[in-house]
């Protein structure tokens, strides 16, 4: 599998521009014409890889399906384009399990619980495992349908304008923006932080106008976002991994015959599967080119976060959320977490 470097992933971004302007023209009469839209940056891999399976689901299609990207908020808010998906004004959308969706069913969160992968493969091994399952499953349950595969966005870190965070004491009153979900907001309350939940289209004038002093991102999107621009450190916490699904209008879905919906989900869960390839060699030199963009970055040690989690009642608060079911099948893959 080919991946797009740090230095080949912005061209390949300007390249999708062009190809989706020749595909547009050449979809006019497709019986099926969907809409994708996300939050990320239209130089970000998942956007990368989402255009560049456009002309290959129009060809392998017969031209009957036509798939348009709309990055970067272009349809709205988050939770603009999850109201457009339900009501089926757009028909595909990535989103958070931790994100808006949790506001319908909180177990769609389950996987962002703090702390509980150390690492990419355990990860994999639960969100491509019997994890994953269930929580398609629960999107069902809400009217959606869930592709197999998530897309990556990374384990995300703290950046602060005002000091280095080396441990939970100096997230005391640090007010931090968050996403706007319940799981995040807890987390760093737990933590003694201040969390602002703003949604990730007004983090970065957020930063800059010091409603928060902190925010906390996968090191990707801190560089490509340009968070380097207003926020001075960078600790790798690795506190959380997050996720996007890629969500479908449950009657677009369906709407499409067996043979058009296998050529939709095969270049789906591959450009999802060459995009996490993408984070891999993109995350070996970009906090290279923070600290070249003047972030200073310290580590820390995450049994330190964890035990402090613990001590104020945060796994027990949402082993109680979410049900025995759900936390036995987290702590299948993560370990005991209380």
């Amino acid at each position: 599998m080919s991946t797009i470097s740090r230095r080949t992933f912005v061209h390949a971004a300007a390249a999708s521009v062009g190809t989706f302007a020749i595909l547009t023209g050449r979809a006019k009469g497709a019986e099926f014409s969907y809409k994708f839209g996300n939050n990320q940056p239209v130089n970000h891999p998942m956007n990368v890889r989402a255009n560049e399976m456009l002309p290959k689901i129009l060809e392998e299609s017969g031209g009957r399906l036509e798939v348009r990207v709309f990055p970067n908020n272009q349809l709205g808010a988050d939770p603009d384009m999850l109201q457009q998906l339900r009501r089926g004004a757009l028909e595909m959308f990535a989103l958070s399990g931790i994100n808006v969706l949790s506001t319908m069913n909180k177990v769609t969160s389950l996987y962002g619980v703090a702390f509980a992968f150390p690492n990419y493969d355990v990860m994999w091994s639960a969100v491509d495992g019997d994890l994953g399952t269930y929580l398609r499953r629960q999107i069902e349950k809400l009217g959606l349908y869930a592709h197999e595969k998530l897309w990556d966005n990374g384990f995300r870190q703290i950046t602060s304008s005002t000091k280095p965070i080396k441990t939970p004491d100096d997230l005391k009153g640090f007010k931090i923006r968050v996403p706007v979900s319940s799981l995040w907001t807890s987390t760093f309350q737990s933590l003694g932080a201040s969390p602002v939940s703003i949604n990730f289209a007004e983090a970065y004038s957020a930063l800059q106008t010091k409603i928060a002093d902190g925010q906390e991102n996968p090191l990707t999107l801190i560089y490509i976002a340009k968070f380097y621009e207003v926020q001075k450190y960078c600790a790798m916490t690795n506190h959380m991994w997050d996720g996007l699904f890629n969500l479908m209008n449950s009657q677009a879905w369906r709407a499409l015959p067996p043979d058009l919906q296998a050529v939709l989900a095969n270049n789906m869960n591959g450009a999802v599967m060459k995009a996490r390839a993408d984070l891999v060699e993109l995350n070996k030199s970009v906090a290279d080119d923070l600290k070249k963009n003047g972030m200073i970055f310290n580590d820390t040690d995450p049994n330190e976060f964890r035990s402090t989690l613990s001590r104020n009642g945060y796994y027990k608060q949402w082993k109680e959320t979410f049900g025995p079911e759900s936390w036995t099948l987290l702590e299948k893959y993560s370990g005991p977490l209380m």
